[in-house]
């Protein structure tokens, strides 16, 4: 296993894709340092993680030992998860038709299970308005996304055939269960799936990592972080 002389950062807040990278550099054994960006105060819009991620987003790295053996920064979720696979040899799949499963199931998870369970997270718990139609269109497309996961895991133990950063990117998304809306139990080999992948120790600890001395804010009452977590436009 490749390991850098120097942690990587991890500009990070505890959230589904923040918990992505968190539990793949645990389960890696990578040395790193957390950065928190703190998205309900704006921190994502500062200079200095612009230059790093410019879609102000997080999380990202900067990994001191880079392919070339210089610094490198990395943004969006899935891009990291496949540096840091391709850096250790590890996750990815063995074989180059393994390979592609995970890059499948990755793209499946960034494309349409995280979009599609935040939406039915916002305008189930968030919106100011509660908007049915919203509400029924993404609370029925993660019902149906959970479905594909579902038929996929009855025939394999992962996504991916062997356990890869494809799962770790689904897990975070996946046990927000109740806030879309959903019943695990209508799903029995996802919810298998979900039970061996938060019994790992590394995924616990990468879903337990936090911010020393975050606040937790009430969305539905502070005005100013829902401002700026929901009413971005272009700057």
């Amino acid at each position: 296993m490749t390991r850098s002389a120097k942690p990587i950062d991890l500009y990070y807040w505890p959230t589904p894709n923040g918990w992505k990278i968190s539990i793949m550099l645990e389960e890696c054994g990578l040395p790193y340092t957390v950065r928190g960006v703190d998205i309900s105060a704006g921190q994502q819009f500062e200079p200095s993680f612009l230059a790093i991620s410019p879609n102000n987003r997080m999380p990202a790295i900067v990994d001191p030992d880079g392919p070339d053996g210089e610094p490198i920064s990395v943004f969006e979720s899935g891009a990291i998860l496949q540096y840091l696979a391709n850096k250790t040899g590890r996750f990815r799949g063995e074989s180059a038709r393994e390979r592609v499963a995970v890059s499948e199931w990755l793209f499946w998870q960034i494309g349409g299970l995280g979009p599609m369970a935040g939406q039915a997270n916002h305008f189930r718990i968030y919106a100011s308005e509660k908007i049915s139609y919203a509400i029924d269109r993404y609370t029925d497309e993660v019902n149906r996304l959970f479905g594909v996961m579902n038929h996929r895991l009855a025939g394999y133990e992962y996504l991916a055939g062997a356990y890869s950063i494809a799962d770790m990117a689904c897990v975070g998304w996946t046990r927000g269960w109740k806030r879309y809306g959903q019943e695990i139990t209508d799903f029995p080999h996802l919810a298998r799936w979900l039970d061996a992948l938060l019994a790992r120790p590394g995924v616990q600890r990468g879903l337990a990592l936090d911010i020393p001395g975050r606040q937790e804010r009430d969305l539905s009452k502070d005005e100013a972080a829902r401002k700026v977590l929901f009413g971005q436009r272009a700057r």
